[in-house]
């Protein structure tokens, strides 16, 4: 039996909580190729997504041609998916508190490597939220950009 869905404030918080709790999440792209699906470590800053991969990769050829990208979080029964728009960041122009931020909280600093890599800010424009089929209806947590709660 599944468990009674939650209130869209509830959801809107969860899905906060598991975007600035969780260090991974997938990352998925379309180009000439067709689609291409990876897991990516993450960033939350309260307003935006910073991810980073190797500068010769599919997901960072697609997300230059194409910002178009939509993550994935949680689990099958816990899932938030973000739908937004990515802009490119060489890391010479990634503020430094940004770089110590997304290093502190994935274990992983590409500043620092030899291979080239390149952070993506991703603006999601729509969120949504759900665990159960009873949380289908309405699953958006944010439109257009904005939280509904």
């Amino acid at each position: 039996m599944s468990a009674a869905p939650r209130e869209l404030e509830q959801r809107a918080q969860d899905a906060r909580s598991r975007l600035a709790d969780d260090v991974d999440l997938w990352v998925a792209t379309s180009g000439a190729a067709g689609p291409h699906l990876v897991p990516l470590s993450h960033l939350w800053d309260g307003s935006r997504i910073l991810v980073s991969t190797a500068r010769s990769t599919v997901t960072a050829r697609n997300l230059v041609l194409d910002g178009r990208v939509r993550l994935a979080l949680g689990q099958t029964r816990d899932v938030v998916v973000v739908d937004g728009t990515a802009e490119l960041v060489k890391p010479a122009d990634l503020e430094p508190a940004a770089g110590d931020a997304f290093a502190a909280a994935t274990g992983f600093d590409p500043r620092r490597l030899a291979q080239p890599y390149v952070y993506f800010w991703v603006r999601p424009w729509r969120i949504q939220a759900w665990r159960e089929e009873n949380e289908i209806g309405g699953r958006d947590v944010m439109r257009d950009g904005g939280w509904l709660a």
